[in-house]
């Protein structure tokens, strides 16, 4: 097999077993969402260890713990990622999975509001566009649900926000994902602790299934997210950057034709209205990946860092240092592709995708 299809079987995989992963996390009722994502941030820390030791890379801790800044990055990222797990666990468990969805539709629209607002770079007209029609989108969906829709909100900005961090972090896949889960491994058997000793935990008490579900949360955590690390390496980033809305995409079909979720005609009409700004943001992103080809072609080959609508560096929806849409380091879907990572202003080119963790 070619190193490129080789890379799309890779990128499907990924993108396929988040954008099924509603479907497992119902599986695991009646476990609570908290219990989920303290079993996930345990689970996940286990196998990627194992994974870091057999590759004997695991001595990547020793060398962070001489790197305090790098730590209270680390530290930031493994907030953020843990607010999106749990804002995502919830709103699956709660029967909002197109709400779920919508957020990692419109999360590479937030990335490059992010690039603006907090590393001062540059928007294109078509990016003001694409933006524009998307906060009118949000604004049809809260007279749709009666209220903001506050899931999908801060599931895209904390998605953004940890692609931001973990950009800036530049730490591999695997070794992100297990010093993120490290980090939030004293609170997450901290809690499962209190739990069990309040009578309340479900890890062992339901059926052997069940038990095995919840300790495969680590592996369905990382083995995506090694997946999409293993297509971000052989596929170009256009083709990568297309293919992450496949992960929302199978969320919302799973939401409405599975789980028969409402999807009444003012909401249709306010997705409808992201998959405009998604063709305008998407569309650009193209004519300027072009663009910056033809000015580099004579001094060789172009930088299509800005070729997708993803970031590499960004899951899940995903992250490749994250799981995706629960997960990108996550994903799920997505990082904002122009951060500069010397804070200098510049034309913000459209999210790579995120390495997911949802």
């Amino acid at each position: 097999m070619t190193p490129l299809r080789l890379g799309y079987l890779y990128a499907f995989g990924a993108y396929l077993v988040w954008g099924f992963f509603p479907l497992y996390l119902r599986l695991l009722r009646p476990a609570g969402p908290v219990e989920v994502l303290a079993h996930r941030i345990v689970w996940s820390a286990v196998v990627v260890a194992l994974l870091l030791a057999a590759l004997r890379r695991i001595t990547v801790l020793r060398d962070l713990l001489r790197r305090p800044r790098t730590l209270a990055g680390i530290a930031l990222a493994a907030s953020l990622i843990a607010v999106n797990w749990g804002v995502y666990t919830y709103g699956v468990d709660t029967d909002q999975v197109v709400e779920t969805a919508l957020g990692y539709f419109v999360n590479p629209l937030v990335s490059v509001l992010l690039g603006v607002t907090v590393l001062r770079e540059r928007m294109r007209p078509a990016q003001w566009v694409a933006v524009g029609v998307g906060g009118l989108a949000v604004a049809v969906l809260t007279v749709d649900y009666g209220r903001p829709p506050y899931l999908a909100l801060i599931l895209a900005l904390s998605f953004g926000g940890y692609g931001l961090v973990k950009k800036r972090l530049g730490l591999p896949a695997a070794e992100g994902l297990f010093v993120e889960s490290a980090v939030l491994l004293l609170p997450a058997v901290g809690y499962l602790a209190w739990l069990w000793s309040a009578g309340g935990l479900t890890f062992g008490r339901i059926s052997a299934g069940h038990t095995a579900l919840l300790m495969l949360t680590g592996a369905a955590t990382a083995v995506p997210l090694l997946c999409f690390a293993g297509a971000a390496n052989r596929l170009p980033l256009t083709a990568l950057g297309m293919m992450q809305y496949l992960t929302p995409t199978l969320q919302l079909a799973c939401g409405v034709l599975i789980l028969h979720e409402p999807m009444p005609p003012a909401r249709l009409a306010g997705f409808g209205l992201v998959w405009a700004a998604l063709v305008v943001f998407t569309v650009d992103a193209l004519r300027h990946a072009r663009r910056r080809r033809a000015t580099a072609a004579p001094d060789g080959p172009a930088d299509v860092d800005g070729a997708g609508p993803a970031d590499v560096d960004a899951v899940g929806p995903a992250d490749v240092d994250a799981v995706g849409p629960a997960d990108v380091d996550a994903v799920g879907p997505a990082d904002v592709d122009a951060m500069d990572p010397t804070g200098g202003s510049r034309d913000v080119s459209p999210p790579r995708p995120a390495q997911r963790t949802s």
